[in-house]
């Protein structure tokens, strides 16, 4: 079976593209990339896994990265929001290719949000007759090494304007682990959408003092107003698209229900979802 994986230079794309390397020889994986000549690095990091161009401003060449492809994980970029431009010429060369099966990488509670894209792009693999499975991840922990740790490690702050609002959490090597079972069984998966969460409904403030106690430092969580936030985001040099990005994903939720926790992940790996406080151990290096 011929796997392609979009986004493979992400923090999803890689990790899926890892376990991939490590434990599926009989499968052709490819990595779908804008500039195969320029990933020398992933190359030496995977050198069982081939690169595909995949550039979603040229449409004109999904033809060539869908060559013999069976099986599609699709990520959308997070800077990408049309629908209509990008994913509507991707999804429908994929049924030309004849693509067995779409994971989408969608998130959780898109099927009820019509303000963002991932529930556009379910409705179109929905309506393309592809076989799909959607995965709907909560809240990456993996955010806090990322997208909020130059705060967290300069600062020793959590600045977001999330309030009170609780979120379910997901660790990235479990959703990878989740997306690699169901790419390489996609039959056993088809047509189904799983919400990808560990059994935590946590406040930026609980997690903050997780991080807290496990740093040996104050963390403190400061919630400033929008006009605050963007202000601040703005100084730091924040492009406002990703600005907007952030405060749909952190001040929304202040006036929607608390999304639920699932079992997905122990069910399709038969082992628990890790906990916040145990990813903050496992990664607390890159937050001193």
């Amino acid at each position: 079976m011929n796997i392609l994986i979009s986004g493979a230079t992400g923090n999803v794309g890689l990790e899926v593209c890892r376990l991939l390397q490590e434990g599926n020889p009989e499968h052709q994986i490819f990595a779908g990339v804008r500039n195969p000549e320029q990933e020398g690095d992933f190359h030496r990091r995977f050198p069982a896994i081939h690169l595909r161009k995949l550039d979603f401003n040229q449409p004109e060449r999904f033809p060539e990265a869908l060559v013999d492809i069976q099986v599609v994980f699709l990520l959308r970029p997070p800077q990408l929001s049309d629908v209509k431009k990008y994913f509507e010429p991707l999804v429908a060369t994929c049924v030309q290719a004849k693509v067995m099966h779409l994971v989408f990488l969608s998130v959780q509670g898109a099927e009820k949000s019509g303000l963002i894209p991932h529930h556009k792009i379910e409705k179109l693999i929905d309506a393309s007759g592809i076989p799909f499975t959607f995965l709907r991840p909560a809240y990456f922990m993996q955010n806090f090494t990322t997208t909020l740790g130059s705060d967290i490690r300069k600062r020793s702050r959590v600045y977001l304007p999330a309030g009170k609002a609780r979120f379910t959490l997901i660790d990235i090597k479990d959703l990878a682990a989740v997306a690699v079972e169901v790419l390489l069984h996609p039959d056993a998966h088809r047509n189904k959408a799983y919400d990808l969460t560990n059994s935590e409904q946590l406040d930026f403030a609980a997690m903050c003092g997780l991080l807290s106690k496990i740093l040996g430092r104050k963390i403190a969580f400061v919630s400033p107003n929008l006009l605050q936030f963007y202000v601040q985001k703005r100084k730091e040099g924040v492009p406002t698209p990703y600005i907007l990005v952030m405060i749909l994903l952190h001040y929304l939720p202040r006036f929607q229900p608390t999304p639920q926790t699932s079992d997905w992940v122990e069910e399709l790996l038969g082992r628990k979802a890790v906990g916040f406080e145990e990813f903050v151990q496992r990664e607390k290096h890159k937050l001193q």
